[in-house]
C-alpha cells in the first residue's frame, strides 16, 4: 500500500512539474513569433517583386537591413526567383516617409547567379 502511494506521488509530482516547465518554453516561443519590424516592408518587397517578375516564382527571401535616416529610411531585400529560363537574385529597396510610412521609391537591382 505505501509503495502504491510512493508511485502515485511521484508520478503526480512528475506530471505537475512536467506541465510546469512545458509551459514556460511556450511562452518565450509566442514571445518570440513578434513580427519584426521590417515584415510589413518585406511583405511589399515579395508583391511588388512578383508583379515585376510575374513569371518568375520567389524561392528565397532575405532581409538584408535598414539605413536609417533623418527624415526617410530605407529597407533593403535580396528575393532569389526561378524563372522558366534562368534564376536570378533581385534586391529591391523600399524607401520611405520615418513619420508617416508613406513610400517615397522604390528600386529594383538584378544579380545573376
Amino acid at each position: 500500500m505505501m509503495k502504491q502511494t510512493f508511485i502515485k506521488f511521484i508520478c503526480c509530482s512528475f506530471l505537475f512539474f512536467g506541465v510546469f516547465t512545458i509551459s514556460q518554453p511556450i511562452e518565450s516561443v509566442s514571445a518570440q513569433e513578434e513580427e519584426p519590424p521590417y515584415a510589413k516592408w518585406g511583405r511589399l518587397a515579395m508583391q511588388k517583386v512578383k508583379e515585376k517578375y510575374p513569371n518568375a516564382n520567389i524561392v528565397d527571401y532575405l532581409h538584408v537591413g535598414r539605413k536609417k535616416g533623418i527624415e526617410t529610411s530605407t529597407e533593403t531585400f535580396k528575393l532569389w526567383l526561378e524563372a522558366p529560363d534562368k534564376e536570378f537574385g533581385v534586391f529591391i529597396d523600399i524607401t520611405f516617409d520615418n513619420n508617416t510610412d508613406e513610400i517615397v521609391d522604390i528600386k529594383y537591382r538584378e544579380v545573376s547567379s
